[in-house]
């Protein structure tokens, strides 16, 4: 493997300041939280937190990667501006690594960015670098992830990693299963395997509601990592709090409208889910079975739906439950 250090350049300015912060006396060690655009986040939930996060504070930037090496612009091409009669600005993604701190001043990091498509050994291996020299404590992952679920209920996590004595116990849904591979999960690997301690966090998203902003899953991260790592955030939970209430009722006034078989499927997806949470109440195993349309129905309904109400209404057609685009199966 070549040198993972020619992966990333220090800034000068937030090296020094993290490492004060993590390294001084007294000090515990910092949380690193990190999601990456480009895998699956259902509900953009990781990227509404990440969003939040660096909208709602001053952040000191401590490292940036070398997102020519990792990023494939062809797959994920990058926004240019042209005016009039000349190209007048380019977006150039980062992959960067920033120092912010909390509501009470405890300072934290945060690592965001696209999703390198290539090189992830080498990348994982530079993020172990520097979680080691800036003293990081605990690694945190978070992103959304399609699930058979209502709305109507509360949002389900699945907990994952080496501390998930952080988190209340919840029961998984999952035993064993073979996925495709992001750079976030290797990453918990293999900080896992050198000995660090990494907690993540799946949020279960309505999968007729997961290709748009989905603001509930978000809270739920927040609020769990809060409690997990004691970072004290609350402008960004009272955002994501009016914006979950907002969809809500937005939901809701869609679903007023409309048809028959819309309603129904939402209700038998209430069904199934209070029959499971019974079942784990009385500690069986197993819910009764019931017939509920699939992923793929279910879709065409709300797809059926918002194509006969687009560009009808207050305006307000791009806010509904998948964001006027197409609705994804489980």
């Amino acid at each position: 493997m070549l040198d993972p250090q020619e992966l990333y350049e220090w800034d000068s300015e937030g090296l020094k300041e993290s490492e004060a912060a993590g390294g001084g006396p007294g000090s515990a060690g910092l949380v690193m939280l990190y999601h990456f655009e480009g895998f699956i986040d259902a509900g953009e939930t990781g990227g509404q937190v990440t969003e939040r996060l660096l909208d709602d504070r001053p952040y000191e930037t401590v490292a940036r990667f070398d997102v020519d090496r990792l990023v494939d612009y062809r797959a994920r091409r990058p926004v240019m501006t042209f005016r009039r009669d000349h190209w007048a600005s380019y977006e150039r993604p980062r992959l960067e690594l920033n120092l912010l701190r909390d509501a009470t001043g405890t300072p934290f990091l945060l690592l965001t960015g696209p999703e390198p498509d290539v090189e992830w050994e080498r990348f994982t291996a530079a993020v172990r670098q520097i979680t080691e020299r800036l003293g990081v404590r605990l690694a945190v992952t978070f992103h959304g992830i399609p699930m058979g679920v209502p709305h109507t209920r509360p949002v389900g996590l699945t907990p994952h990693g080496n501390r998930t004595d952080l988190t209340p116990a919840r029961p998984s849904p999952f035993d064993e299963a073979q996925v495709p591979g992001s750079a976030a999960a290797l990453l918990e690997l293999r900080l896992a395997e050198a000995g660090h301690d990494v907690l993540g966090f799946a949020a279960h998203v309505p999968h007729y509601l997961a290709r748009s902003a989905y603001p509930d899953a978000a809270l739920a991260v927040v609020e769990s990592i809060t409690a997990a790592t004691g970072l004290v955030l609350p402008e960004v939970t009272h955002a994501l709090r009016t914006e979950a209430h907002r969809v809500r009722d937005e939901i809701e006034r869609q679903l007023a409208a409309g048809d028959e078989e819309l309603v129904a499927v939402v209700r038998g997806l209430e069904q199934q889910y209070d029959a499971i949470v019974g079942a784990e109440t009385r500690g069986n195993l197993v819910a009764e079975p019931m017939e509920l349309p699939s992923a793929e129905e279910l879709g065409e309904v709300f797809e059926r739906f918002l194509a006969e109400h687009e560009g009808g209404g207050d305006g307000e057609g791009g806010a509904g439950p998948a964001g006027g685009g197409d609705v994804p199966g489980a």
